[in-house]
């Protein structure tokens, strides 16, 4: 929970991930990374950036904002859902919301550069949540929520126009780094993906 902000610190109150932290420890906050500069037994200290502030929907809360927290992955650890970064690639927002079953069914709207990296059952990060996609097209994605994210995460009490912090997987942005690299030295009348290219790049 957020308990003062300003446009360059931000201090959260938490208790789960207290245990064992260090000034200069990473901890994703609604998905984004940042670090820790102060902290006691019940809070800590972040410094957010304007960039983020720009970028994110920080610029959104408020104190006594409830915020999804987690620790950085120990090296040691097992990788339960999919590789994040806390690198927020942009904004979406909330366009649908519907229970379904015990799940609930949530859509967003988002930007052209952030669709075109996503795929059915692929996987995105919403507000630090590791999600697989359910549907995609070129306005919009859809995720379902089972009942243990919706009750350790702050996603499905928000509400229809509310934004989220959209994090694409990390291997699709590497895929499409790669891509628009080759390319460049192939003529637009040549096919960007060819047994050669794919050779080349080991696969």
């Amino acid at each position: 929970e957020v308990i003062y902000m300003t446009n360059a610190k931000m201090v959260v109150s938490a208790n789960k991930i207290m245990s064992d932290m260090h000034i200069g420890d990473s901890i994703a906050s609604n998905g984004i990374c940042l670090t820790v500069t102060t902290f006691d037994s019940n809070s800590f200290t972040v410094d957010v950036m304007p960039e983020t502030m720009m970028m994110t929907n920080f610029k959104n809360l408020k104190v006594n904002d409830a915020v999804n927290l987690e620790r950085a992955l120990a090296a040691n650890g097992r990788l339960g859902g999919h590789i994040v970064s806390g690198h927020i690639d942009g904004v979406g927002t909330i366009i649908k919301k519907y229970n379904d079953d015990k799940a609930i069914r949530m859509s967003f709207s988002a930007e052209p550069s952030i669709l075109e990296l996503i795929v059915k059952k692929g996987s995105i990060a919403i507000d630090g949540i590791s999600l697989t996609v359910t549907d995609v097209d070129s306005s919009s994605f859809s995720v379902s929520i089972i009942e243990h994210t919706q009750g350790e995460t702050t996603l499905t009490s928000k509400k229809i126009g509310d934004t989220v912090n959209l994090e694409n997987d990390v291997v699709g942005k590497y895929v499409q780094k790669m891509f628009s690299t080759k390319s460049e030295s192939v003529s637009k009348s040549e096919s960007k993906l060819n047994l050669d290219f794919l050779q080349e790049n080991g696969f």
